[in-house]
């Protein structure tokens, strides 16, 4: 027998309680509810990987993917994980309301197969590099809130900041102008989550500019469908604009770019898989787009890959894997070092790193 078949695979809740509410403008959500994968080969070598929902962005909840993610078990059992593509390509044309699923799928099979290999998952992505450097994120809170939360992200000697709006415009402007008192010498990006219309998004922008604040991007400013309002924004402001939810395939990525409605587009690996993320990259690369890598609510788990992904691949202009810091515990350990922001994962000898406490 081949030493990289799959023999078991394991699925099971995961739910880690936040420290704090987490608000954006499409919900608010008190825990990461997610889903725990884990994939053995028949070396002995595991995998695990991590299944993130998010009703409001994905469609899915805890208890579909836990349904979908027992459904692959018999998909993939016995198959080969050195076919990872293949196994992608099955999974995702299967099961493709649930792309989060597919994603956590795939991360388990690459975390097994390359510590099957004996080969770190940054050098199995391409080994540009050892680390990254992530922003922290401010949700819907007061400005007064906001303020602190900019001084904690200061303190932990974080660089930039990734601010929420998208609820009310007159709100928004003031917690940005919080944050930038708050921490005046840190990078300040905005992350509407679909709430505005497009004339608020370029009010938005102009108050800001009036209050001498240029955010160094602006993110997914309008409803997921609205590639045309996404047009509109990008061509009446000078302030890069990201596609998030808008971004959520290969196909989608390359309508956005041929339409000219984006000038950055951020990559979740929740949104897309793992497959469907290299390909959203290398399209982008090769039409001059700048890239960010962003998260669900998740783990060290996810972020960790993640991390592995980025350092592996190279050329992310803006990354936003925070979300462990914003989690009241961590069931895993190993994967990336963390100093201030920088995720250092140069010490992982195999696969991922990751190990369960």
């Amino acid at each position: 027998m081949t030493d990289t078949i799959i023999r078991a695979i394991t699925v099971e809740p995961l739910t880690i309680p936040l420290l704090e509410p987490f608000t954006i403008a499409t919900g608010s959500v008190s825990a990461a509810q997610n889903v725990l994968i884990t994939v053995t080969l028949a070396d002995g070598s595991i995998g695990y990987g991590e299944s993130a929902p998010f009703p409001p962005s994905t469609g899915e909840s805890q208890e579909t993917a836990l349904a979908a993610a027992r459904g692959c078990i018999q998909l993939l059992k016995g198959r080969d994980a050195a076919q990872w593509r293949v196994l992608s390509q099955l999974l995702h044309s299967l099961y493709y309301a649930q792309a989060t699923v597919c994603a956590g799928m795939e991360m388990a099979i690459l975390d097994a197969l390359t510590s099957s290999y004996g080969m770190p998952l940054a050098v199995f992505f391409g080994g540009a590099g050892s680390s990254v450097e992530t922003d922290m994120s401010i949700p819907l809170v007061t400005p007064d809130h906001a303020y602190d939360l900019a001084r904690e992200t200061v303190a932990r000697g974080i660089k930039r900041i990734k601010v929420k709006v998208g609820h009310d415009l007159r709100e928004d402007v003031d917690r940005v102008e919080a944050i930038r008192n708050g921490a005046p010498h840190l990078g300040l990006t905005l992350d509407a989550n679909q709430g505005y219309t497009p004339d608020e998004a370029l009010l938005c922008l102009e108050a800001l500019d009036d209050r001498d604040i240029r955010p160094l991007m602006m993110e997914q400013p309008v409803h997921k469908d609205d590639y045309e309002g996404m047009r509109y924004i990008t061509q009446h402001t000078t302030v890069p604009i990201a596609a998030d939810e808008s971004a959520e395939s290969p196909a989608s990525v390359a309508r956005l770019i041929a339409m000219v409605a984006a000038n950055v587009i951020t990559i979740k690996l929740m949104k897309s898989g793992i497959v469907g993320a290299l390909d959203i990259a290398a399209h982008c690369r090769s039409t001059h787009i700048q890239l960010m890598l962003g998260s669900m609510i998740e783990s060290r788990l996810a972020v960790n890959f993640a991390a592995h992904l980025v350092a592996g691949l190279g050329g992310f202009r803006f990354i936003d894997l925070d979300t462990p810091m914003l989690l009241r515990e961590d069931p895993f350990v190993g994967g990336y070092v963390q100093t201030g922001g920088i995720y250092d994962v140069s010490g992982v000898q195999r696969g991922a790193g990751i190990e369960r406490r």
